[in-house]
């Protein structure tokens, strides 16, 4: 049986609604490559959001390329079960005032952060990432199952 494009990307926004960290891919010309889990909020169109120093090595490495890589996948210890996605797409600071204090309220509730973390959230920058393209991979489905797509670049917020 064949999944229709639309039930699988139902799966993938899932897969990123379950998780909670993920791991950004970032690249400097002169330090090269660069990767760092972050715990994550979904957006619409599989945006991801989260916090961050300004001062991070990923932090600096998108304020001067903005281009990233993102996967986020479900951990286990059997093969049959891994389940996964891939994404590349941009990374921008979130400026809105109105929207960055959306995403505060909803990520504290989301981890249950307490009074330390929100103080230092005030500090770091809100970013979102938006991805183009997306592989899934899921071996619940059947031994190698992947699916790719490129995906609409989403609108700033």
């Amino acid at each position: 049986m064949s999944e229709s494009r639309e039930e699988i990307l139902k799966a993938i926004g899932l897969l990123l609604k379950s998780q909670s960290t993920m791991v950004i891919s970032t690249s400097d010309p002169v330090d090269g490559p660069h990767a760092t889990p972050l715990f994550y909020l979904t957006g619409n169109e599989f945006e991801l959001y989260w916090f961050s120093s300004p001062s991070s090595v990923h932090s600096r490495n998108v304020a001067n390329a903005p281009e990233a890589s993102v996967a986020i996948y479900a951990s286990t210890d059997q093969w049959q079960q891994i389940r996964g996605v891939q994404m590349r797409g941009t990374v921008q600071k979130v400026t809105q005032r109105t929207r960055r204090r959306e995403i505060s309220k909803a990520y504290c509730t989301r981890f249950d952060l307490g009074l330390v973390f929100r103080a230092v959230m005030i500090k770091s920058s809100l970013y979102i990432f938006r991805p183009c393209w997306v592989r899934y991979l899921d071996n619940t489905r059947r031994f190698g199952f992947k699916f790719e797509t490129d995906l609409p670049v989403a609108q700033e917020q």
